[in-house]
């Protein structure tokens, strides 16, 4: 009796890296809408006689309608019912056309909804994205989907730019991320393939939004992403008023400009970050590559709000460091979905991942400036500090999960 072959060892599919680039660029299109906000509203303060409160609402509504959207999605099991691409088709065309129609001049409190409906259809670009390119990778899963959170964060850095280059007519922006929104969804549905790892279907069960959080390395993974999202978005809106105030103390001329190009510049370096954490977390595991990341970044969070005063050079330095781990880690949170949690419902547990944490960048959005107005730039970043340290202790109880997974999970080389 002779023995049987060995198995062959796994392999990531030839195609993966095409696939990489047409998922990448569909997600980066289809979110276009979502970063006009930032762009356009310093326009439409002035043209639309916007209050404080209105110009922030227009960004602000963005993020709780996407909220909504991930929550509705999670509730319904959506991400796990429809495939994902024909999802980012659906979710592309309802932020196009909601984002279109800002052209009409609505009231104001029509506008801030159209935002709000844009974000809500941009859960269906996001979450779907992810899922649909872990479908083509086994070994080098947390590399590729840290290159599709990298193109993310470039389109997240590049409204700094324009405004830095001195902006683009706000009618001209809102057409052309219309059209690449819609582009976006086009794009993931006619030139994107599903790749051969796909996930089971799922059926109907609102039970399961809850339930993924019952598998403990999805609850960690979440705890950590959650800290992580702490930090994020908070550091990512306030650097530049935060550089701006460090130009314009040591009498650099045209500081708002040039802290435009600087922030471009330090959210942009985010996008080697995320293609960095992710060879590491395939390298080293999830757990113990995001736990560098928030180290990293929440000590740069204490540091730079500790030497404004210093040469400006020095503070952009820091700051390069502080964007290129800030979001290094992001991608792996939903990589340990993908690769440990209930495989018929990762659509839906990663939609609520996320739909909890953009919930809580809300409350450091809001708390950096009324911080930083009682006890100035240390006291507001350190605040944010607080979200890396906690996520940093559920990412070191996942890597000793993980060494216990090593040897019957392929994602982890």
């Amino acid at each position: 009796m002779t023995d049987a072959p060995a198995a062959a060892p796994l392999q990531d599919p030839a195609g993966r890296w095409r696939a990489l680039v047409v998922l990448a660029s569909a997600m980066l299109l289809g979110m276009t809408t979502w970063f006009s906000a930032t762009a356009v509203v310093p326009q439409l303060r002035d043209l639309w006689a916007l209050s404080p409160a209105q110009s922030a609402w227009m960004t602000i509504a963005v993020q709780l309608g996407f909220v909504a959207g991930a929550l509705a999605s999670a509730v319904f099991n959506i991400a796990d019912r429809v495939p994902p691409r024909r999802l980012m088709l659906y979710g592309g065309v309802g932020a196009a056309v909601a984002n279109l129609l800002l052209l009409a001049g609505p009231p104001i409190a029509i506008a801030i909804a159209l935002r709000a409906i844009t974000g809500f259809c941009l859960a269906s670009v996001y979450p779907p994205a992810m899922k649909a390119m872990a479908t083509w990778f086994k070994l080098k899963r947390g590399t590729a989907l840290g290159i599709m959170v990298g193109a993310l964060t470039m389109g997240s850095a590049a409204p700094h730019l324009v405004n830095g280059l001195g902006g683009l007519d706000w009618r001209t922006v809102i057409l052309a991320t219309s059209i690449m929104s819609l582009a976006g969804g086009l794009v993931a549905e006619y030139l994107g393939r599903d790749g051969p790892f796909d996930f089971p279907r799922a059926v109907f069960d609102p039970r399961k939004a809850w339930q993924a959080f019952s598998d403990r390395p999805v609850y960690l993974a979440s705890i950590g992403y959650f800290g992580h999202m702490w930090e994020l978005y908070a550091m990512w809106a306030w650097f530049s008023v935060f550089f701006g105030d460090v130009l314009t103390a040591q009498a650099i001329d045209a500081p708002l400009a040039w802290s435009a190009i600087a922030t471009f510049v330090v959210i942009g370096v985010g996008a080697l970050g995320c293609w960095v954490g992710g060879m590491l977390g395939d390298r080293w595991g999830r757990g113990r590559a995001t736990s560098l990341a928030m180290i990293v970044s929440g000590s740069c969070a204490v540091i730079i709000g500790l030497i404004p005063a210093a040469a400006w050079p020095l503070v952009l330095i820091v700051g390069l460091v502080w964007g290129f781990w800030v979001v290094a880690d992001s991608a792996q949170f939903s990589t340990v979905i993908t690769e440990l949690g209930d495989q018929a419902y990762v659509g839906t547990a990663l939609t609520l991942q996320l739909a909890i944490g953009y919930v809580l960048t809300v409350p450091t959005l809001w708390l950096i400036p009324i911080v930083h107005g009682a006890f100035g730039w240390g006291a507001a970043f350190a605040l944010l500090a607080l979200g890396p340290l906690v996520g940093t202790i559920a990412m070191q109880k996942l890597a000793r999960i993980e060494k216990r997974y090593a040897n019957r999970t392929e994602g982890f080389s």
